[in-house]
């Protein structure tokens, strides 16, 4: 009995302090910490031409997403949304650590946007704007 004790509070204390820790991608060039303490934010451009362009994006409140959820660094912190690009209404507060949902992680590296299945550069990570069926991330529930 005691064993199993011991097995489950080391799950419970890993998951926790990893949740705490997750919060942002290290690494991430998106992010760049500036002088005066505050931090100036990216997030993926636009395609140029496309269907995303000339599309009304899902709302983060509406019942018309069907995929996983895309966690961006953004100037209001860490969000969950609908697509990559973080449009105005598409992103929700982020609930990493108190819900579990399929999720991507959305970071720039080396110059290149990538999707990436943990938040973890040295996860499986695909670059968003690569030809199909490179571009196919690795959701994972977390």
């Amino acid at each position: 009995m005691k064993i199993k004790w011991l097995i489950v509070s080391t799950v419970v204390l890993a998951t926790g302090s990893g949740a705490a820790l997750a919060q942002y991608i290290k690494g991430n060039e998106a992010v760049k910490l500036l002088p005066d303490g505050s931090k100036r934010v990216e997030t993926p451009p636009l395609p140029a031409t496309g269907p995303i362009r000339s599309t009304k994006p899902c709302a983060a409140a509406d019942n018309c997403h069907g995929g996983a959820w895309l966690m961006v660094e953004t100037a209001d912190g860490l969000v969950e949304c609908t697509e990559a690009y973080a449009r105005p209404g598409t992103c929700r507060e982020s609930s990493f650590g108190k819900t579990k949902l399929m999720r991507l992680w959305v970071v720039r590296s080396g110059g290149t946007w990538l999707q990436c299945q943990l938040p973890d550069l040295g996860s499986k990570c695909v670059n968003m704007f690569a030809r199909p069926p490179s571009n196919l991330p690795f959701p994972a529930v977390q």
